[in-house]
């Protein structure tokens, strides 16, 4: 809702400054809560195939999380798509995909940041097998 500043002049005099000041506080902090989220960890596929499975384990400790890729609406990450990845915390994790090829590949110790990108690419992909 976009108010003119004459009307907005009118509340601020008419009693309504509390109100009006706690509804655009919340506007605030709800746009800015939504971004944050909008923004979150995200896996940037710089593969040559869609990878059809994520998993991530905490660096060097083989325990395997859940298909980052079921956060994508068709369930696969395409090369040169961003995936929201959920349930971690920033750190540094060992990373299992799974390509529409077949090959499940292994990049180890990836740092992972808070609202970030990290990415893989396909000269990572030295650990794989079919």
């Amino acid at each position: 809702m976009r108010l003119p500043l004459r009307r907005i002049r009118h509340l601020m005099d008419s009693g309504m400054r509390a109100p009006l000041l706690a509804a655009i506080a919340l506007a605030v902090i709800g746009s800015a809560a939504a971004a944050q989220d909008r923004r979150g960890m995200r896996f940037w596929n710089l593969t040559l195939y869609t990878v059809t499975d994520l998993r991530m384990s905490p660096a060097g400790k083989e325990t395997w999380g859940p298909n980052q890729c079921e956060n994508d609406r068709d369930g696969t990450v395409d090369h040169d798509e961003r995936l929201r990845i959920t349930g971690i915390e920033p750190g540094r994790y060992d990373i299992k995909l799974t390509d529409k090829i077949g090959r499940v590949c292994t990049v180890r110790n990836v740092e992972v940041k808070e609202a970030a990108v990290f990415a893989i690419e396909e000269k990572q992909l030295t650990d794989c097998r079919r």
